[in-house]
């Protein structure tokens, strides 16, 4: 009898670790910071997607990029997407950050002060980061065409709903999860960030001898964060080059990560992964 509710009394438990404050905060903060950096976001995109083709423009830096779209589409230009954008940061920071700090105190079974490792964390962030890109997949494809529609040959979009509709009328639900298979691959990214600045915290909480639950100073957590931002792009940037491509379809249409593959100077379907990676690295 006793076996047959112990299910119940783990669900009991981690639901029980679930805070609403992690939503709010990873909402608020994912809103804030996009619409402060959506600028450097759609330049960002749309160095991803050129493959030297004319039908593209070619900047020469970001300097030349933000130069030349402010001349050729004016301030509108430089905030192409953000609706979209502004809803998948903000519900998949929020939710992200929902699903890890409510894993990692269900994993610490309520009790902040007990250490987890390295793969556990890793393990905890990849969890939560697949649950948020299932979620929040369609929002990143609108945000992707918006933000490159006027890039090259691409279709105009009216906005976010007309890019929804749109999406289902050429592709069907299906057109929603483009991009999907690198965004899986890319939740490493998050894996990794969230590792290192566990590690960061559980580091600096031994070197001064004090509980891994001590709240830290502003300048310790932006450290920390920064850091560990930078190590998981360094690691896993690749992967956001060959999903934005495979969303965007004002260059070719892409049907899949080989066809990308293709695309980059790879070979033909099932030509190999790696050939990906080394044409990006390449460009």
């Amino acid at each position: 009898m006793s076996a047959t509710h112990k299910p119940i009394q783990h669900r009991a438990s981690f639901f029980s670790q679930v805070k609403y404050e992690h939503l709010i905060a990873g909402l608020s903060g994912g809103v804030a910071s996009t619409l402060v950096l959506h600028p450097l976001d759609v330049i960002k995109l749309r160095f991803a997607v050129h493959d030297g083709r004319q039908t593209t423009t070619k900047y020469k830096g970001i300097i030349n990029a933000f130069a030349t779209i402010r001349r050729q589409e004016g301030i509108r230009g430089l905030y192409q997407g953000v609706t979209p954008n502004v809803c998948g940061a903000g519900a998949s920071w929020g939710l992200y950050f929902l699903f890890y700090n409510s894993l990692k105190t269900w994993r610490q079974r309520g009790n902040e002060d007990e250490k987890l490792g390295a793969g556990t964390h890793l393990v905890i962030a990849s969890e939560a980061g697949l649950v948020t890109l299932l979620i929040t997949n369609p929002l990143w494809v609108v945000k992707t065409r918006l933000c490159l529609q006027n890039y090259g040959p691409a279709q105009r979009y009216n906005g976010m709903v007309d890019c929804l509709v749109k999406i289902y009328r050429a592709d069907g639900f299906k057109g929603y999860y483009k991009g999907l298979l690198p965004g899986i691959f890319g939740v490493s990214h998050g894996a990794v960030q969230f590792m290192v600045y566990e590690e960061l915290k559980k580091y600096y909480s031994h070197y001064y001898n004090q509980p891994i639950s001590t709240k830290l100073g502003t300048v310790e957590y932006l450290t920390f964060a920064a850091t560990s931002k930078l190590v998981a792009a360094a690691l896993t940037y690749p992967y956001q080059v060959v999903r934005a491509r495979l969303q965007n379809i004002s260059i070719t249409p892409m049907r899949g990560l080989w066809i990308v593959s293709g695309g980059l100077g790879g070979t033909r379907v099932g030509g190999g992964f790696t050939r990906v990676w080394a044409r990006i690295w390449s460009e």
